[in-house]
């Protein structure tokens, strides 16, 4: 099994890669009540009949574009919702699959509002082991098209380069997702713990960091100044959009079980990722 985030309670991923974690939810982050990503939006799936949660963002009708660790090893299909508010508190809201050891099939009744997908990682995706071929970047395909939603706009290759150093400490990027949140328990020791709910789409921004020609990584601390805060366990997968609102990064790794700390975000902006998501239709922005 794959290291994941449970749909069902947040818990510390396991340590890989000189500290480099999984990501989950929004840290420092606001509802969004407005509905103002609406193409953003969680999926659902599962390993060793285990349910785990992810974000994803559509970028074709039939098309979401997701984080690979999010779809790699994944059981049967995959369930998406673009509902912005699905729980204040459990129990899950989220379907239980028929044959939890098979995961989600087609023939698997849904709730009103769930799409059900297929995924897919990138033939490249090295499962945390090698940072100058990382491509954490997955699709899941649709088995029917949405058409009420506006895709987000993908970055033009090489956009990121635009925000390179000395001008990348000062850039926002916009960080979008279903994870989850950190704070201090209202009894007993209070240092902060990640909590599953309230389970909704939630944004923020952090400011730019590093940019390798894999990653952006950025300052995910709710306490800089320069920002509002970052992600946690849940956002895998979900985007970062630039200032000029082109979809540049999934949410890849965390450095730290209480998401406090620096994000590494996948690059979508590089040839290695572009050539692969184009032979499913999904083209950079003109």
């Amino acid at each position: 099994m794959r290291t994941r985030v449970s749909a069902v309670a947040a818990a510390a991923a396991a340590v890989v890669l000189a500290g480099a974690a999984p990501a989950g939810a929004i840290t420092g982050g606001t509802f969004d009540s407005e509905n103002v990503h609406d193409n953003v939006g969680l999926i659902a799936f599962y390993d060793d009949g285990q349910r785990y949660r992810c974000s994803a963002t559509l970028v074709s009708p039939t098309v979401l574009l997701t984080a690979a660790h999010c779809t790699y090893g994944v059981e049967g299909g995959t369930v998406v919702t673009f509902d912005n508010h699905l729980a204040d508190g459990p129990p899950s809201p989220l379907p239980t699959a028929a044959n939890p050891t098979a995961g989600y099939q087609p023939t698997d009744v849904l709730p009103e509002g769930y799409s059900y997908g297929v995924g897919e990682s990138h033939p490249g995706y090295s499962d945390f082991t090698d940072m100058t071929n990382w491509n954490d970047v997955g699709i899941v395909r649709l088995a029917t098209p949405i058409t009420d939603i506006e895709p987000a706009r993908l970055a033009p290759a090489g956009h990121l380069d635009t925000f390179a150093q000395p001008a990348l400490n000062k850039t926002l990027f916009e960080i979008v997702g279903y994870g989850t949140h950190v704070r201090k328990p209202e009894s007993g020791p209070r240092k902060p713990t990640p909590e599953s709910y309230p389970l909704q789409r939630e944004f923020t921004t952090a400011p730019g960091q590093k940019l390798t020609p894999q990653i952006l990584q950025v300052n995910g601390n709710e306490h800089d100044p320069r920002g509002g805060g970052g992600s946690c366990f849940g956002d895998s997968g979900g985007p970062a959009f630039s200032p000029d609102d082109y979809l540049v990064t999934v949410t890849s790794y965390g450095y730290t079980s209480n998401c406090r700390y620096l994000d590494g975000l996948q690059r979508v902006d590089i040839p290695v990722v572009q050539e692969w998501l184009a032979g499913f239709g999904v083209v950079p922005a003109a």
